[in-house]
């Protein structure tokens, strides 16, 4: 089947957060399944430069009523090999060079324009299914997040004008607290005919919203867990949308993300000082080592390392870890984390490691290289958010065989068993508490670093965890059976 994926980044070329993990690893899974996958990117500066063997499919017009007014615009095809897979971008310099982020600029403001820099996106996966490409059109156009939001609206609107089936559309939502909202005037900037507008279209509370118009117009609907599937259908997580969420819920899945072992697995990744597997763990020793050193920490293997790679926000419950710190020193931990987010976390985890050397540490910024290293070298991870999708950096630790602490929440509930003395010798695989307090979150490291000092039982929740299997395959036969439904 030809199946089309729409998404504004893409691992490794282009990345914000696990979005564009997904949107690396998913087309290959699917190939391997037999299926033809192509990807539509926007012409950001690392896109274009990845892209090899490029021609130009067609120039980019819009229809009346849609206004882009950035110039130039062509749609381009060709093969991004770091990410294994075929690509359309579009390449208009005037929406897409920027020295900022794929987002927002340097001071992080959202740029004014982005209805239009991802309206267009929306639209040309839609004018893809109608055979913009005369030797390719998709069965399916597989829209990622509210960047994508738009392009199942354009495709029904199509549909409605052309008085036909043209393609099938899936719609995922990796964080629904992102929705793309932008004021009403904007709406007839995009092209759309007058009906799409209101309740039953892409108006949310007075606002236009490209999440909205997603939700409302896509054939079936995914997210990336089960238990935030559940979640989004219920007020305190449905961001103002639980209520059309609850009337699609026959339509809506929870499909876990995968790992792509080629990428995080301890035994191959070429990133670390050595490798190990689950029967000989003498690498993550070194791994250990090597982190503590690197640091500046105290180079102790007997003292346990916690560590954190994330967005530093309030939804990711940093300001919670910001609390509990000073106890989890006075427990024993090392605390390690790599991240970057709002400036007043920033400085305060910068005070706090530049207070305890030789406890906490912090680099600020990503580095997946470091994050690779971080991960192997620590004893546990730390996910205590507010609400989490799916979550990968538990999945990475649990690949790693650094045991997760987690919150009991959408893809962290899905994929961390807590470790009780009922669970020990069964289905144990990290540790989870409930509460969004700092205190619960202490509680729970109490508890991890209480089996960490009985080896042997600490050993065998490793164990389990690193035989864990959250392969790319699983999640691939899940998205092909919606597929074969919409198509």
């Amino acid at each position: 089947m030809r199946v089309l994926q729409v998404c504004a980044e893409i691992f490794p070329l282009l990345k914000t957060g696990g979005l564009a993990d997904v949107a690396g690893a998913l087309p290959p899974a699917l190939r391997a399944r037999g299926h033809e996958v192509r990807v539509l990117l926007p012409g950001f500066g690392a896109i274009l430069a990845g892209l090899e063997s490029t021609v130009v499919v067609c120039d980019l017009y819009p229809p009346a009523g849609l206004s882009w007014g950035a110039g130039r615009a062509r749609l381009l095809f060709g093969r991004l090999p770091a990410a294994d897979v075929d690509a359309y971008v579009i390449d208009a310099p005037g929406f897409y060079a920027r020295p900022g982020g794929p987002y927002a600029d340097a001071q992080q403001q959202a740029y004014g324009d982005n209805h239009l820099r991802f309206g267009l996106l929306g639209w040309v996966a839609a004018e893809l299914a109608q055979g913009m490409d005369p030797y390719w059109s998709p069965a399916v156009l597989h829209a990622h997040d509210w960047h994508a939001g738009l392009a199942p609206v354009y495709l029904r609107a199509a549909q409605q004008a052309r008085h036909q089936h043209l393609a099938g559309s899936v719609f995922t939502v990796h964080n629904l607290a992102y929705q793309g909202c932008f004021a009403a005037h904007h709406f007839p900037d995009l092209g759309l005919p007058a009906q799409f507008w209101g309740v039953e279209g892409v108006e949310f509370h007075g606002q236009l919203s490209f999440m909205k118009g997603g939700l409302y117009h896509a054939d079936r609907l995914t997210t990336v867990s089960p238990t935030y599937a559940r979640e989004i259908q219920g007020a305190e997580q449905g961001c103002g949308l639980d209520g059309l969420l609850r009337t699609r819920a026959a339509d809506l899945s929870g499909i876990l993300n995968g790992v792509d072992g080629a990428v995080w697995s301890p035994a191959v990744d070429a990133l670390l000082p050595a490798c190990y597997d689950r029967d000989d763990l003498s690498g993550k020793a070194v791994c250990k080592a090597a982190l503590q050193q690197s640091l500046g920490l105290a180079v102790d293997p007997a003292r346990p390392i916690v560590c954190i790679v994330s967005r530093l926000t309030e939804q990711k419950g940093l300001h919670l870890v910001l609390q509990a710190l000073p106890g989890l020193v006075a427990q024993g931990w090392q605390f390690a984390m790599l991240g970057s987010g709002d400036a007043w976390m920033e400085a305060a985890f910068r005070d706090a490691a530049a207070a305890q050397p030789a406890s906490i540490a912090v680099r600020l910024g990503y580095d997946e290289p470091f994050a690779h290293r971080l991960i192997a070298g620590s004893d546990a991870i730390l996910v205590p958010s507010r609400f989490e999708p799916c979550g990968l950096t538990q999945l990475y630790g649990l690949a790693y065989g650094t045991l997760p602490i987690v919150r009991r929440v959408g893809g962290l509930a899905d994929t961390v068993a807590d470790t009780q003395l009922d669970t020990l010798d069964t289905t144990a695989t990290g540790f989870v508490f409930d509460a969004f307090t700092a205190d619960a979150l202490q509680a729970a490291a109490a508890r991890a670093l209480a089996l960490h000092r009985r080896p042997a039982d600490w050993a065998l929740v490793r164990d389990r965890a690193m035989r864990q299997s959250f392969d790319w395959d699983a999640a691939a036969a899940q998205y092909e059976a919606l597929y074969h439904a919409v198509a």
